[in-house]
């Protein structure tokens, strides 16, 4: 209709020109200050004389063009007068336009006002639902406390118009009166419990927000209404839909039993790794103890993912941080990915995006780690923007993935922006802490960066290699020395002060150095920054308790010099210090623990997250944006130990009691019930389910948007035939559903449905479920011969599979050919990032780098399971050092299994298999039999991912299955390489910095031949020996098996007995952790 039309048509020609004399006018009439515009007083006059004028479209025109000015920010407010005139005029649209003139100006003019006050209160019973509406704006807008009686009546009014915009308004009104007067609370808690029953979605958000102002304590008003907001929630408008969530949120926390019981031992998969068997089967046990989620529970949760595909930010934040705090831990993964598409709005939804997603991160690494190549820092980003995405960074480093991060960081540390660049260098330093195989790594590249031009890079270097140095001072003597020399060119007074600090800490292990940098800083002492001169008096003190014979006058001086100085700091800390280190008559009992008091054990710093604390507060808040509560934040209660009677939310209105009947009377509500039927499925899966779903989820996410086109095609392609087999046996289903009874008769309809929904895959719920969709296409092929077992399962669909599966195992042998030249080296990570990563290759002459055979073969074998374990199967294995012949990234490995016993053992085979993430194994065909005294050597095949992480699987005969793991010797888990010296050096030259890893070790005498060095490298190693032109130097280069990364060791001979080992490689982990087995090795006899 015309009258709901708020668009306002400026005249052309000279209307701009009017208004910005109006505008001129009124700062005139403000201030009285500027009277550049005072010949425009007239164009103001007009106005008024247009608002007074007898024509209806004068006065429209006068009113368009003062609305126009309040949109633009123009003040307006001296038109009250002539403009409050027209509140009674019998044009609808000069009226709606009064009232939006009232609604921004009746606070600031309240007398005039309060004059019009019966013509609004005869608004209020207009035929037309947006002027009674915009009355009602208008009088809530009187900020009076005289006319809070007539503002109540109207809000009781309007509360039940048939309008269901001006029952919204209404609800707006409740807030505005409240915090007029406070004493009206009890009255209107009883319009908003009113307005709660109302079915309109245009309703629901905005009573929520007054139910939130006004008694968000009063949760017994939501139990009737609780079912009809979470079915309501998809169709309020979107900033509704944000405040219903998050009071939604606060209800279930108070209302449900906590759904994390069920999986705590499942949060992260490193931890279920290294548990024993025992341990994870008392666990099992636990989780079998029956948890069963609130139908109510389980509604909120599943009416809320679709809102994950809004376009608005804040609803999706909103939802995230529904499934953070109350969804189980297996299923808040989804939000992830939502997240993540987040990171391309704003910079400002950026920034408060990133700091939840920082907050997730630390308990819950596993939900971001396929998504890391997002959080790569760009060059546009803003410096805030880049210190968080370096935070989530360093939660998210660990093992797999430490050498990619430590290349990306390399790249930050050249920054030009040097707030980020010293962020950068404190990351490495956290890094180092966190992950202890790469300590020696960081350290080696922070010492490196010492040498860099920029002196904030330099300075930051030194405060951290300060911190790590405090882990394990007494191997770094080295360092030590070369940071003392360069005091003469930091003039950072933080880092100066970190390096007289690391040398009065050291003294005893630099006796020659320390006394001469206490020499030159006696020197330069008055020049100096306040937190260099008292690190200089620490320093003195120490020197003096130590080495005393060379230092005593030279700290006496110090003492003296800041006897005297302006700072009273280091005044008192000078007569302290004097007064504890050297004795005297006066001197207390304190002197005699001088030296226990200031050399003694100082505990290392803890390199902790600033996010680590602030999970406490609830997510997307504006308190966990500060840090701080803020004003009317209200905290997340804990769940309850018993859930509250559940029946509160039980409602006798026939149509919500339809929904939530669970026999299958209402076949009517199948098709609203088939658009949540897909999540359903999902979520009521088994834990073990929802995780592989997950993991497939996480695993193709990345390469899936690359591989789309293709990968939709092929699976459009099964699904039809799929659908067009199911869709020939639904007549047959039907016709059996009658004679059988009603279970089989709902059975029958599951089927259907789920039949249903795989057809319209391509339609609606695709759309919805973008990411799901091909995981569970996926691992529906693999599930499908346990969970179809029925006898209307078709020959046609069981032939497909098997098709499938096939292929599934060509494509394998395809992408895996087993002797092949070293492809680009990729890093030891989740799939999802193998494509991503791959132009990362700092090798380019792989072309002529080829797998040798092996040098040596050690026979040695492992205990796989012992006979009397085995009841009499014994086990061992071996790693062959062949390529694999089941595929190019797995290690071979023989295991020969054993019959101890005087019977048969049968139907020897691997059982359940229990591996971390990511990795894979091949195992051996069944035994049929294995004869009393008998003995059979297999193939296995295992990827281990470039880790030394332990492969737990069940060995298994006809009546037992035995717990059993191989954990490879990371020597194993590389592949010799045949190349020349001069590709070697090239090689080597590209694996500098933070990819080389050395140690010099003392070499027994009987190591000292090539043939022994050789001998020992091999044994360790599967190496292959690069020819080398010099005597005193040896070198060896391998691939690992996984990524083919190049691992170039050198053993170059010293004078004397000791040799220095070097270690490149991008694998940063595996090289540190081969240092570490080459040194024992060559250093003993």
């Amino acid at each position: 209709m015309s009258s709901n039309s708020f668009a306002y048509n400026e005249n052309s020609g000279g209307g701009e020109a009017t208004e910005l004399g109006q505008d001129a006018t009124s700062a005139i009439s403000n201030s009285g200050a500027l009277g550049l515009f005072s010949s425009d007083l007239k164009k103001n006059e007009d106005l008024k004389q247009m608002l007074e004028s007898n024509k209806d479209s004068a006065k429209l025109d006068a009113m368009k063009r003062i609305v126009g000015m309040i949109a633009k920010g123009k003040n307006a407010s001296e038109l009250f007068p002539a403009v409050v005139k027209n509140v009674a005029s019998k044009n609808i649209e000069i009226k709606k336009l009064v009232y939006v003139y009232l609604v921004r100006y009746a606070e600031e003019q309240q007398d005039l006002a309060l004059l019009s006050i019966s013509t609004f209160q005869r608004a209020l019973k207009d035929p037309n639902q947006l002027i009674r509406a915009s009355a009602l704006r208008v009088l809530s807008s009187i900020r009076v406390p005289i006319i809070v009686p007539i503002m109540m009546l109207a809000i009781k009014e309007a509360s039940a118009d048939l309008s269901p915009y001006v029952r919204k308004n209404a609800a707006h009104a409740i807030q505005k009166l409240y915090s007029l007067d406070p004493e009206q609370k009890e009255m209107l808690i009883e319009v908003i419990e009113k307005l709660l029953k109302d079915k309109s979605t245009l309703v629901a958000g905005s009573v929520v927000m007054a139910f939130e102002e006004v008694c968000p304590d009063r949760i017994d008003l939501i139990h009737k209404n609780y079912r009809k907001l979470c079915n309501l929630l998809v169709d309020v408008e979107e900033w509704g839909q944000v405040v219903i969530i998050h009071m939604l949120t606060r209800y279930a926390r108070t209302q449900f039993v906590s759904p994390w019981k069920e999986d705590d031992g499942l949060e992260d998969n490193e931890k279920n790794f290294y548990e024993s068997d025992e341990e994870q089967k008392e666990k099992a046990d636990k989780r079998k103890k029956p948890y069963t989620m609130d139908p109510d529970h389980r509604l909120l949760i599943r009416n809320t993912k679709p809102l994950l595909q809004s376009r608005n930010a804040a609803v999706v934040m909103a939802v995230a941080q529904l499934y953070w705090h109350i969804s189980p831990k297996s299923e808040a993964g989804i939000i992830s990915k939502s997240l993540v598409r987040l990171l391309r709005s704003s910079r400002e939804v950026q920034y408060i995006v990133l700091q939840n997603i920082a907050t997730m991160s630390i308990q819950r690494k596993g939900m971001f780690e396929p998504y890391l190549k997002s959080f790569y820092v760009r060059s546009t980003d803003p410096t805030m923007i880049k210190t968080l995405k370096l935070e989530i960074l360093t939660n998210l480093a660990n093992e797999a993935n430490i050498s990619t991060l430590l290349r990306e960081f390399q790249t930050y540390v050249k920054s030009q922006d040097k707030q980020f660049a010293a962020a950068t260098i404190q990351t490495i330093g956290r890094c180092a802490t966190n992950i202890l195989e790469v300590t020696d790594t960081c350290l080696n590249g922070l010492v490196c960066l010492l040498s860099n031009k920029d002196e904030i890079v330099v300075a930051e270097s030194v405060v951290v290699i300060k911190k790590l140095l405090q882990m394990q001072p007494a191997q770094h003597g080295e360092i030590i020395k070369h940071m003392a020399k360069l005091l003469d060119s930091i003039t950072v007074p933080v880092a100066r002060a970190s390096i007289l600090w690391l040398i009065g800490e050291n003294c005893e292990r630099v006796p020659i150095i320390a006394p001469d940098v206490l020499r030159k800083m006696a020197k330069s002492f008055t020049n100096e920054d306040d937190l260099v001169k008292l690190q200089i008096l620490n320093l003195g003190a120490k020197l003096y308790l130590t080495n005393s014979k060379q230092t005593k006058l030279l700290t006496q001086y110090i003492l003296n010099l800041g006897k005297y100085d302006q700072n009273y700091d280091i005044r008192d800390r000078t007569r302290f210090i004097r007064q504890l280190i050297v004795p005297n008559e006066k001197s207390g009992a304190l002197s005699k623990y001088a030296k226990k008091i200031f050399l003694a054990q100082k505990p290392a710093p803890l390199l902790e997250s600033p996010f680590k604390d602030r999970d406490h507060f609830q997510l997307g808040t504006l308190s966990h944006t500060l840090n701080t509560k803020a004003t009317g934040y209200m905290e997340l209660s804990n769940w309850p130990e018993v859930a509250p009677d559940p029946s509160v939310r039980n409602v006798e209105v026939i149509e919500l009691a339809k929904e939530w009947t669970p026999s299958g009377k209402a076949k009517k509500e199948k098709p609203a019930k088939k658009f949540y039927s897909e999540s359903e499925e999902e979520e009521d899966s088994s834990d073990s389910s929802s995780d592989s779903e997950s993991e497939s989820d996480s695993g193709s996410g990345e390469q899936g948007e690359e591989g789309d086109s293709e990968d939709s095609s092929e699976d459009s392609s099964e699904s039809e035939s799929g659908s067009e087999s199911e869709v020939e046996n639904k007549g047959k289903d039907k016709r059996n559903s009658k004679t059988k009874g009603r279970g089989d008769s709902e059975d029958g309809e599951t089927e259907n449905e789920k039949s249903e929904t795989s057809d319209s895959s391509s339609g609606e719920s695709s759309s919805i479920e973008d990411s799901s969709s091909e995981s569970e296409s996926k691992s529906e092929s693999e599930s499908k011969s346990r969970k179809v077992t029925k006898e209307k399962e078709t020959k046609i669909k069981q032939d497909r599979n098997l098709v499938t599966k096939d292929v599934s195992l060509l494509d394998l042998d395809d992408f895996n050919p087993v002797s092949v030249p070293i492809a680009r080296p990729t890093p030891a990570l989740s799939s999802s990032l193998i494509a991503d990563l791959e132009g990362l290759n700092l090798s380019t002459s792989s072309s002529i780098i080829n797998v040798s055979t092996p040098v040596f073969v050690p026979m040695k074998t492992q205990v796989l399971l012992h006979r009397m374990s085995g009841k009499g199967l014994a086990a061992h294995y071996f790693f062959s050092r062949q390529p694999c012949i089941f595929g190019d990234k797995m290690v071979s490995v023989q295991v020969t299994l054993n019959n101890t016993t005087d019977r048969k053992i049968e139907n020897i085979h691997i059982g359940e298999k229990k591996l971390p993430t990511g990795m894979e194994m091949h195992v051996f065909n069944p035994i049929e039999s294995l004869e009393p005294e008998g003995s059979i050597t297999v193939s296995m095949g295992i990827d281990f991912c470039d880790s030394t992480q332990t492969a737990s699987f069940q060995l298994c005969t006809k009546d037992d299955c035995f717990n059993v793991n191989i954990q490879p010797p990371v020597g194993e888990l590389l592949l010799p390489v045949a190349m020349s010296e001069k590709d070697f050096k090239k090689e080597q030259g590209m694996l500098t910095g933070m990819n080389e890893t050395s140690s010099v070790i003392i070499l027994a005498p009987q190591n000292f031949t090539s043939s022994v060095i050789l001998q020992k490298i091999v044994d360790v190693a599967n190496v292959g020996v690069v020819p080398s032109g010099q005597d005193n130097i040896h070198r060896f280069a391998a691939k690992t098996v996984h990524s083919g990364s190049l691992m170039l060791v050198t053993v170059e001979l010293k004078e004397g007995s000791t040799a220095q080992l070097i270690i490149n490689t991008e694998k940063t982990v595996i090289g540190s952790v081969l240092l570490r087995e080459l040194k024992p090795v060559l250093s003993q006899g």
